[in-house]
């Protein structure tokens, strides 16, 4: 999205380069992170396989939540259901669905970033919500 943002006024033959340049450049960060992760976690006890690679230190800790295994379990499986549902909607749905649920902006701010009418938004956004509920069936609260 901030591609396109930014972006929107170069020839679309310049797009790729760019869109490779921004990959590459949050793989690094992504890998610096990590990186640092690793070294702040080291001072964890943490179990080591043959190949001297570190479990996974978080998923090692009491869920703070104070969950059950089963109602952990549960919750696994209600958000691979969600995961899956989503990648069934049509683009324009995801879009909508994502930008107002994950990223929190309004029918306006939506409208802005989709580059269509705030109607066309709400639309988009009401499908995706009541396909969802089509699917997940069960899952859903």
């Amino acid at each position: 999205m901030q591609l396109a943002r930014r972006y929107a006024a170069k020839p679309a033959d310049e797009w790729a380069p760019l869109f490779y340049r921004v990959l590459t450049n949050r793989v690094r960060d992504w890998q610096r992170r990590r990186t640092v992760r690793r070294r702040v976690m080291a001072w964890l006890p943490v179990g080591r396989d043959a190949d001297d690679s570190r479990d996974d230190v978080i998923a090692a800790f009491p869920d703070p939540a104070g969950r059950a295994p089963d109602e952990q379990a549960a919750l696994d499986d209600a958000m691979g259901a969600l995961d899956a549902a989503i990648m069934t909607l049509a683009p324009r749905q995801q879009q909508a669905l994502l930008l107002r649920m994950v990223e929190g902006l309004d029918v306006a701010g939506t409208a802005r970033a989709m580059g269509c009418s705030e109607g066309s938004v709400k639309t988009h956004y009401s499908r995706a919500v009541h396909a969802l509920r089509d699917r997940l069936g069960d899952h859903w609260p």
